[in-house]
């Protein structure tokens, strides 16, 4: 997809609020150029979409010159590969504390991991979207693949470890129904007929329920 400068973004809405980002942004700390960046494009992929994202506009938004974002990135797929793959390490990061906070309080761990996988979604809407756009990114890129195979591994380690697991190495029909699950109720929230009808505390409580619904039929046919 071509870049394009601020200046030739045609939505005068979006002009001004980059500007605005912009102003806000001006002591925006430039010690680790490549992950302020990376927050740019969340905040413009948040506010706009990805559709919205440039390298230039990202580097506007930080306060460097285009220059210096290319040094870094060398196009936008490239800025869109490395977002999508810090995506991809704090879903299985989330995951994980939620699974171990599950463990040391007594709670259900399948229900916790559930419910941080359809969280992150919601509050991290930007980066859920990113993960999996193929069409968008690098998808041979090593840093992606190796951030898309350790969410993998978590979920066909047993659903990160709530399920019982023979094969660690494969999905089984229990863990892409978990999997599966998740990620569509997820993107119902976010994107789809969920999207405004409910609000954050009315999603998480329908998760809730439905990954229960989930555990009691488990048990209803004795699945570990």
């Amino acid at each position: 997809m071509q870049e394009f400068d601020i200046k030739y973004v045609n939505n005068s809405h979006i002009k001004r609020r980059i500007t605005t980002m912009t102003k806000q942004n001006r002591n925006y700390h430039h010690g680790n150029l490549p992950e302020s960046l990376l927050n740019a494009v969340d905040e413009l992929a948040t506010k706009f979409g990805i559709e919205a994202v440039t390298l230039r506009a990202c580097a506007k938004i930080v306060g460097v010159s285009p220059s210096s974002a290319f040094r870094h990135y060398s196009d936008k797929r490239a800025l869109l590969t490395a977002f999508a793959s810090r995506a991809l390490h704090q879903l299985s990061d989330s995951l994980q504390v939620a699974k171990n906070a599950a463990q040391k309080d007594g709670r259900d761990e399948y229900l916790a991991v559930g419910l941080a996988y359809v969280q992150f979604a919601i509050d991290k809407p930007a980066f859920f979207r990113a993960m999996w756009r193929k069409e968008t990114i690098y998808i041979a890129d090593e840093n992606y693949i190796e951030a898309a195979d350790r969410l993998r591994g978590h979920m066909q380690a047993g659903f990160a470890g709530t399920l019982q697991d023979d094969d660690p190495l494969s999905l089984n029909v229990t863990e892409v129904l978990a999997w599966s699950s998740v990620h569509g109720l997820a993107a119902l929230f976010i994107e789809g007929a969920l999207n405004d009808t409910k609000s954050r505390k009315q999603k998480l409580i329908l998760a809730e329920q439905m990954i229960e619904s989930m555990i009691l039929e488990r048990r209803k046919n004795n699945i570990a």
